[in-house]
């Protein structure tokens, strides 16, 4: 059942649309302010106007989720809610919600053949019919999850690329201010230049008109969900254990700072520009990838005393 409380669609349309000009729409809020609504369509039929009832009974924590998913699935209500408030159109309260519980993530270390096993069945993805969204997949998810691979890109990024924040002549990659993070840029290498290269032009004859680098339809773009999906799919089908997207990111790092042993000489200007193309604010946040190769730390505590500043590092949230 898709169908929403009738009186929440326009609001939540209205609301969607200043948070798309104000530039700081999030695409997952959608999901979960749907949700809500089949929730009340449910629990409360015939309602008129979005009540303190309806918002409390969806803040509440379900014994099947931990206080983290909690504050996930109902942080787009919230927002909501406060959009509302300030028009006039709700008068409300919005629950106090509980801490987030710290968490420490400790991302998949892949193999490498766990990667290549993961690509190969990205690779070997078959159309189920000639229509454009089953053809688009086919080609998108290879070069989707390469490009995380050889950039360190988080997922969100790479979802939301323009065709023109692309330079398909330089490999120069404008990454734009996502989520809080600053403005950045990213040089590919040439294999994954070349590749990029063949994809705009596959996918600009199903979608000559497309905004996006890597569109989802005639004018999106690929929401979270398809990045998690794919990823859960082409992992299982010949590797164990779990892993998400991001980790790639991680991967990508860790073997950036791999490369360095016995490169002890402008150490640090390389932590720096691996900082800036990953998009950190700062590059306190890279150093928390020293403590993913404890090899590495070691020798830098030999060699160095740098190593006494890096295991207070903070991870950053995936997305």
């Amino acid at each position: 059942m898709n169908e929403i409380s009738p009186f929440l669609e326009p609001l939540i349309g209205q609301y969607i649309a200043f948070q798309e000009a104000s530039g700081r729409w999030r695409s997952g809020y959608i999901d979960s302010l749907r949700s809500f609504g089949r929730h009340c369509l449910l629990n409360f039929p015939g309602a008129s106007e979005l009540s303190q009832e309806m918002a409390d009974s969806w803040f509440a924590k379900r014994s099947t989720e931990t206080i983290n998913s909690c504050i996930s699935r109902s942080y787009p209500l919230a927002s909501f809610i406060a959009y509302l408030k300030t028009r006039g159109l709700a008068d409300i309260e919005v629950p106090d919600m509980p801490r987030a519980v710290p968490r420490k993530y400790i991302p998949h270390a892949f193999s490498q053949e766990e990667l290549e096993n993961f690509f190969a069945a990205c690779d070997s993805i078959e159309a189920k019919t000639a229509n454009k969204a089953h053809h688009s997949r086919r080609i998108t998810v290879p070069v989707f999850f390469r490009l995380l691979y050889s950039s360190g890109m988080r997922p969100y990024e790479a979802r939301m690329l323009m065709r023109e924040d692309i330079d398909l002549s330089s490999g120069a990659v404008n990454i734009r201010k996502p989520k809080g993070h600053a403005q950045h840029f990213a040089v590919l290498h040439e294999s994954m230049l070349a590749l990029l290269r063949q994809y705009g032009a596959a996918i600009g004859k199903i979608y000559p008109n497309r905004a996006y680098f890597f569109p989802y339809g005639e004018s999106g773009h690929l929401p979270s969900r398809w990045a998690a999906r794919n990823f859960k799919e082409m992992w299982v089908q010949a590797n164990a254990g779990n892993a998400v997207p991001y980790a790639l990111r991680h991967n990508y790092a860790v073997e950036n700072i791999n490369s360095w042993q016995g490169e002890w000489f402008g150490l640090h200007s390389k932590l720096l520009s691996l900082s800036k193309s990953m998009g950190h604010s700062s590059v306190e946040s890279t150093k928390y990838y020293y403590s993913l190769t404890p090899q590495l730390a070691c020798i830098l505590e030999e060699k160095t005393d740098e190593a006494e500043t890096i295991p207070e590092a903070r991870y950053e949230s995936i997305e």
